[in-house]
């Protein structure tokens, strides 16, 4: 499985600022971007798996919001998040 109970912590540590932190703002959208990265290797390799893609938009959306969110509470807080997870080229 990709993502493991360790990983999940992992990044919640790194971004949300302790393991049991999962609700953080930060520490979702670095989650989501982890799980869209490896959906979009999946669909690279499957192209017609049509749920999979839908599943993807839907992640996008939600990760979408959540940065939404963070622009209006802290611009700072949401530029070093992008930069540090690569999403903005």
């Amino acid at each position: 499985m990709y993502l493991s109970k360790e990983v999940k912590a992992e990044i919640f540590k790194k971004y949300g600022g302790s393991a049991e932190n999962t609700g953080s703002t930060e520490g979702q959208i670095a989650l989501f971007t982890h799980r869209i990265n490896h959906l979009t290797g999946h669909l690279k390799k499957n192209h017609k798996d049509y749920n999979t893609e839908r599943s993807l938009v839907k992640l996008v959306g939600k990760r979408r919001s959540l940065l939404d969110y963070m622009i209006k509470n802290d611009i700072v807080k949401y530029r070093e998040l992008i930069k540090e997870l690569g999403i903005r080229k």
